[in-house]
């Protein structure tokens, strides 16, 4: 028989076996809380590039010119970042209808936005 008297308590493996338990817990938390922060990243800059994509394809609906045939680029600032466009206007079957696609990057090249739009033959009048 052991001289030690039973005292209430949790021993010192016990301690360290919950240690461990809450500490995976946390780090499962955290790595949780970096890709939570990473997807609402990745959905501003989709919504931000948007906008601009929608932005280039009204001025080339409501410009009382309609756009030449062809690839055109610029650079838009919007957000306080830097976007990247490319327009592309194609005829359709009718001539006086055009087809319109513009596709929005950011410096790095990575392309965020796109859209397409018809320019009937009475836009921008």
């Amino acid at each position: 028989m052991s001289n030690r008297a039973k005292s209430p308590g949790f021993t010192l493996i016990e301690v360290l076996v919950a240690m461990l338990v809450f500490g995976l817990a946390a780090l499962a938390l955290i790595r949780l809380q970096g890709a939570g922060i990473r997807g609402t990243a990745a959905v501003d800059s989709a919504t931000v590039a948007q906008i601009v994509a929608r932005n280039v394809a009204v001025e080339a609906m409501t410009d009382p010119r309609p756009p030449a045939a062809g690839r055109s680029e610029g650079v838009e600032v919007n957000a306080g970042r830097r976007w990247r466009w490319v327009r592309e206007v194609r005829p359709t079957g009718n001539a006086s209808i055009l087809r319109i696609d513009v596709r929005v990057a950011d410096p790095s090249g990575t392309t965020w936005g796109r859209l397409m739009v018809v320019r009937p033959p009475d836009a921008g009048a």
